[in-house]
């Protein structure tokens, strides 16, 4: 009797340190036993499922859409039967992450498991951090892409300009001044663009949450200067009508989405007219619509989806690296709006790029 009784008190005793351990956690907690029934939770547990005393007793099943994850009932069965820790990322009904650990609950007597304690450690800042630096990730490769793809385009300006000064009689000084004029364009436009992607390294980002007051017509201004000579060379014309002549959007973007669209239409001109161009601005509910519309080869519309795709080119004889679209797309995209195209062969396409305005 004596031997049962000091039993009893050991038993007591234990079930007093799991109590007070179960208490006193402030990792959420559940204890499932092997009939698949919540027999013990920690306090932080009916913090964060939604659980509370009247649960106790009840089919592990009945309380499992507090967990955003579907597989928690297979889950518990197969660490049962396998006894196998098992580890998993799952997702609660407020957003927030946790990795959840179940762990088969082994009696020492037979070695079978009898149940499992499933324990839930946050990670939501884990996992915002993840996807944070994803983000970063994504938008350094696009700045990178920018950097050689804007630059590309006033070396290749000066390339050509340089060129023609070459075939350029010395008594044709008008002709050569106005060569040096576009020479003297370029390397201020370079250097303009080199200025203003080191400025956005110093900014981290801050024109991604407040945007710069950007204006249309300087913009405008900027990519006719750019792609000067190869407006020239084509004898080809852009006009504009612009309802909204401001918006808060970061002023290199702006110019290199601009510029990529109406640089293509100057490259993919019809052979059978001059490239007219007609860039207009509009509101459109919660956007600033810019439209880049040209008389150019169109697009066929088994191509007109992946144009935007990097390094995809509509025309392997005409010069390019196949990122300027998807550039623009990228920049447009991140910020919440899209780019809508619509073209016909042999007529001429039309770019409308929605760019949110600021709440």
């Amino acid at each position: 009797m004596h031997n049962k009784d000091q039993q009893i008190k050991k038993l007591s005793e234990h079930n007093d340190e799991l109590e007070n351990y179960f208490r006193n956690t402030i990792i959420p907690q559940l204890f499932v036993d092997a009939k698949l029934t919540l027999q013990k939770f920690t306090p932080p547990a009916m913090k964060q499922f939604d659980l509370s005393q009247k649960d106790l007793g009840k089919p592990i099943n009945d309380i499992k859409d507090n967990i955003r994850y579907p597989n928690i009932v297979e889950d518990i069965k197969q660490v049962i039967k396998s006894k196998d820790n098992l580890e998993k990322e799952i997702q609660t009904t407020d957003l927030r992450w946790y990795q959840m650990n179940i762990i088969p609950y082994i009696k020492r007597e037979d070695n079978t498991a009898n149940g499992v304690i499933i324990t839930f450690v946050e990670t939501t800042a884990r996992i915002n951090g993840l996807k944070e630096q994803e983000k970063l990730i994504s938008e350094h490769e696009i700045l990178l892409d920018t950097i050689s793809h804007d630059i590309k385009s006033p070396l290749t300006s000066l390339l050509l300009t340089i060129q023609q000064i070459k075939k350029v009689s010395i008594k044709d000084f008008l002709n050569l001044k106005s060569l040096f004029n576009i020479l003297e364009n370029s390397i201020k436009k370079m250097q303009l663009i080199i200025t203003e992607l080191t400025d956005s390294r110093k900014q981290q980002y801050k024109d991604k949450t407040e945007g710069e007051l950007s204006n249309f017509e300087g913009i405008l201004e900027d990519v006719h200067l750019l792609i000067a000579t190869n407006i020239i060379e084509s004898g080809g014309a852009i006009k504009s009508k612009l309802n909204v002549t401001e918006i808060h959007f970061s002023r290199r973007k702006l110019r290199s989405i601009i510029y990529n669209l109406v640089n293509n239409a100057i490259k993919f001109k019809s052979p059978h007219r001059k490239p007219e161009i007609f860039i207009k601005t509009t509101r459109e509910k919660n956007y600033i619509v810019i439209s880049v519309k040209d008389n150019g080869i169109g697009i066929e519309k088994s191509k007109q989806e992946s144009i935007f795709k990097k390094y995809v080119r509509m025309e392997n004889d005409i010069e390019g690296s196949g990122i300027g679209l998807y550039l623009a797309n990228e920049i447009v995209t991140t910020s919440g709006g899209k780019i809508i195209l619509n073209s016909q062969p042999g007529k001429g396409s039309e770019f409308k790029v929605y760019i949110k305005k600021e709440s």
